[in-house]
């Protein structure tokens, strides 16, 4: 009885092994047999259910982390050290204090005694009168300049997209205002040395100076007289013509951001418009201009960007000469902080704004 128990058990356990381990298996494959060595295909299976899969997703965002790694290090080891000085000295103030005997240079060097006041600073940046009135003067401007860069420079690439003879000249050609008027071309500009020199100007019969005009409010008057239009919008196209040397100058790398985006376009899609029929204009309204609309939505941001940092704007001129040539610096490092989140607000509404009508194609 004993060995025919013993042997029921070992037969049992000799199936059960042999369900998990084999030493070869044929699998047929197209007609044709396909060998497959054998082994403890149970734990093969466990070890490669836990043992990680890196895919190409993964692969690829690894590589871009290790781009990114530099410029991840300044900010931590750099930038934001300076970051949280600034933050402190917009709440504190320094004053002089006593002089000491410094051993090393020989003589008695001056200390700085550094006292926390709280939101005073920021109370005495927001009395400031001077202030708001740089603020709304950098908000005027910033107002007027934007809707009329992204549209000129939106107009410039769809023209230099078409097929023509020299287009790669024409493209280098409106770009080359943003390499010219970066280093000392800018200093000239801000210094405004050439109109200095241009003496008194032209006399154009308004009895003012019109050198620096192209056009004067009564050509635009003149021009809109039957279109019952009000003196605001008069204004508004003047300042924009007169100031089309300083669009064209922010308008180049909008330009190539907008050319970037008419150029992934498919030609397929522009082909399927005009088997249907379609015109030019409805072209450009039904399927140009919501297939460039995330780019419309990054030009509109870096626009506002670079027209609140540019060397010119009287809000951020003032704010850092308070904090260099104020007797209380912390005054002018809170007006640089007032600046900063206004910038920030101004940015969300528009990327708020811009964001309702953005069109993202799907690539599946």
């Amino acid at each position: 009885m004993s060995n025919k128990f013993t042997d029921a058990c070992k037969s049992f356990f000799d199936s059960v092994k042999s369900k998990f381990t084999s030493k070869s298996s044929e699998k047929a494959v197209g007609g044709e047999a396909l060998a497959i060595e054998g082994g403890n295909t149970f734990f093969d299976k466990v070890k490669a259910f836990f043992k990680p899969k890196r895919s190409l997703d993964k692969t690829k965002a690894r590589a871009g982390y290790f781009f990114v790694l530099p410029f991840l290090l300044g900010i931590v080891l750099i930038y934001l050290p300076i970051l949280f000085d600034s933050i402190w000295y917009s709440f504190t103030v320094s004053t002089k204090g006593a002089s000491v005997w410094d051993e090393s240079l020989g003589q008695y060097v001056q200390t700085q005694v550094t006292t926390f006041v709280g939101f005073d600073n920021y109370v005495q940046a927001f009395s400031d009168q001077d202030f708001y009135a740089k603020l709304l003067s950098s908000l005027q401007q910033i107002l007027f300049q934007v809707p009329a860069i992204v549209i000129f420079s939106l107009f410039i690439a769809v023209v230099l997209n078409q097929k023509m003879l020299g287009r790669a000249v024409f493209r280098a050609i409106f770009f080359v205002p943003v390499i010219i008027s970066t280093g000392v071309m800018e200093i000239v500009n801000l210094n405004d040395s050439l109109q200095s020199g241009a003496g008194e100007g032209i006399d154009d019969g308004t009895g003012g100076q019109g050198g620096s005009e192209i056009i004067s409010m009564l050509d635009v008057q003149a021009l809109f007289a039957n279109m019952k239009i009000g003196t605001e919008l008069v204004t508004y196209v003047v300042g924009l013509v007169n100031d089309i040397y300083s669009i064209i100058n922010y308008s180049g790398v909008q330009m190539l951001i907008f050319l970037a985006g008419l150029q992934s376009i498919s030609p397929s899609i522009y082909e399927a418009c005009q088997i249907e029929g379609a015109t030019g204009w409805e072209t450009f309204w039904k399927v140009t201009f919501p297939m460039i609309s995330p780019m419309i939505l990054v030009n509109a941001i870096y626009t506002v960007i670079d027209a609140f940092t540019r060397t010119n704007n009287p809000a951020m001129n003032y704010a850092s000469n308070q904090a260099y040539h104020n007797p209380i610096p912390g005054v002018g490092v809170a007006m640089s902080w007032i600046y900063f989140l206004l910038v920030a607000l101004i940015i969300a509404v528009v990327g708020a704004i811009a964001s309702s009508f953005v069109f993202y194609q799907r690539r599946d």
